[in-house]
Order: structure tokens, then C-alpha cells, then sequence
């Protein structure tokens, strides 16, 4: 190639010269893959009312060696109502879905309180469970009654069942109301692969954390249960014997009592009778 101050020019010709290079070969090479799985996606959730029953257990059985689970097997009917009770006597309670078919869904009980009025915001109240454990501040706690596959329901999982015992209000350890209605406050809770919306009612309380449905829930009540005869109330609030006799410990305290008041009394009876001026005697001389 040829370069002038004002062009370049060339005499060679063009030649093309065309070639490949091709290598022949195999090779199995492993390959590891690592996927990575996700839980199943939650059921859709379709908008419509929660029906929820509480109803409660006679506590017939038929059963030999009649156990908890065994007592939930007849109930009281609307014309069993007011149902009568005496004190501590066991109420069987049971809480229930109602058209609803959906073996994934769990029933939860929130929040479960008495009342003495039909209404659930009626004062005075009494807790019986509180986050879906028995009420610590009770010496009587409610009972807890598992509800698995063994129950022979169709749905499980669409239950809840606790024992109380019968008690009546009390204000100043006077009876105030005979009648008690209890309450409870329910939802829906969708189990997922963390958690299978149970709650543990041990040392350490957690709450259910599985997907639970805002908009699925309901509040619950009983119908009229009465306390029949009432047995007198001691100064502790606890009832009387039978013979309305007062305990002993309280009787020996009475007649403490008593001795004292007769000593306090007999002293200062002593105390004005020596703080009275004697009279001055007259002496005659003869």
C-alpha cells in the first residue's frame, strides 16, 4: 500500500482464504439443584356470616367409668331452660361452627365470660377464659376438654368444649344474682405450616399465630342457668355446712373475741372504781 501526502493506492490483489476449526468431544457433568418449597397457599376466603352455637351438656351418661368427653353426648334443649344448678355443681360447656364443612378451618375461643344478665356487657362479670386459657384468678379453674378424632365428630376442629363450676355473683358476701349467663367471643383461624392454631395453656402462653379471618368472627351466649338452693355464705365468702353450723376455726375466734371484750370491760370498771375519791373519814378524840 502505497501512502501520498494526499492518498493512498495498492497493486496487491484480494485473496480470501476460508477455514474452521471443529473439536469432537463428551462429557456428563452433575449438576445439584436446590428448590426451595413454599407452604400452599391459604384457601380464599369467601364473605358470608359466622354462625356459632353455644349450647350445654347435660352430663348424661350411659357410659361405664363416665369420663369428660363421654358426658358431651345429650344436651339441654330450648325447653330445658332455665336449666338449675346448685353450687359447684359441673356446667358442661360446648361452643360449635355451624354450615360449615371445611375440614382447614379451626374454631378459637378468645375471650369466655359470665354474666348475671342475658346481656354480655352487663356488670358485674367473671371470667372464665381469657386468651383461650382457664382464668388463672379462679380457684375453681375452668376445665379444658380436648376435642380430637377420638370424639367420633365429623369435624373436629369445628369445636370447643370446657367445664365450670356453678357459682352465683356476690357483692359484701350477700348473693346478688341467682341467674348466670355465659358468653364467648369466637374466630376463625386458618392453620398454616407454622403454626396449627392451638393454643398452649402452660408456664409459657403463646398465641395462636396462624391466619385468622378478621372478618369470621362472633360473639356467643347461653341461654339462663340458675342456682338453686343456696347455701348460706361464711365470712370468706365460702358456703356454710349443711346444719348452717359456723367452722371452727371461726367459732374459736368468736369466743376470742368475746374473752377479750369481757377483760377490756372488768378493767375499766377497776380503773373508775379506783379513780373515785374515797370518802375522808372523821376521827373523834376523846
Amino acid at each position: 500500500v502505497g501512502v501520498g501526502p494526499y492518498g493512498s493506492i495498492t497493486r496487491d490483489s484480494l485473496h480470501e482464504l476460508s477455514f474452521q476449526c471443529r473439536y469432537y468431544g463428551s462429557e456428563l457433568v452433575s449438576l445439584v439443584a436446590e428448590v426451595n418449597t413454599v407452604p400452599p397457599p391459604l384457601p380464599v376466603d369467601t364473605p358470608g356470616p359466622l354462625r356459632v352455637e353455644l349450647r350445654l351438656a347435660n352430663g348424661d351418661c350411659d357410659a361405664k367409668g363416665c369420663s369428660d368427653v363421654n358426658v358431651y353426648s345429650s344436651y339441654y334443649s330450648d325447653a330445658d331452660y332455665p336449666v338449675t344448678k346448685v353450687l359447684r355443681d359441673p356446667v358442661y360447656v360446648e361452643v360449635r361452627i355451624l354450615e360449615r364443612t371445611d375440614p382447614n378451618i379451626v374454631l378459637v375461643l378468645e375471650h369466655c365470660w359470665a354474666t348475671s344478665t342475658s346481656s354480655p356487657l352487663s356488670m358485674p362479670q367473671w371470667d372464665l377464659l381469657v386468651n383461650g386459657c382457664p382464668y388463672r384468678d379462679d380457684r375453681y379453674l375452668t376445665t379444658l376438654v380436648p376435642v380430637d378424632g377420638s370424639s367420633g365428630l365429623q369435624y373436629p376442629t369445628h369445636y370447643k368444649r370446657f367445664i365450670i363450676k356453678m357459682f352465683t355473683f356476690v357483692e359484701a358476701m350477700v348473693p346478688l344474682k341467682e341467674s348466670v349467663f355465659i358468653h364467648c367471643s369466637t374466630a376463625v383461624c386458618h392453620p398454616s405450616a407454622n403454626d396449627n392454631c392451638q393454643r398452649s395453656c402452660g408456664k409459657q402462653k403463646r398465641h395462636a399465630t396462624g391466619e385468622q379471618s378478621t372478618g369470621e368472627s362472633a360473639l356467643v351466649s347461653s341461654d339462663e342457668v340458675i342456682m338453686i338452693a343456696p347455701q348460706p355464705l361464711a365470712l370468706d365468702g365460702r358456703a356454710l355446712d349443711g346444719d348452717h353450723t359456723v367452722p371452727q376455726s371461726l367459732g374459736y375466734g368468736l369466743v376470742g373475741v368475746a374473752a377479750l371484750v369481757v377483760l377490756v370491760v372488768s378493767a375499766l370498771v377497776l380503773a373508775v372504781a379506783w379513780r373515785r375519791p374515797r370518802p375522808q373519814m372523821e376521827i373523834t378524840k376523846l
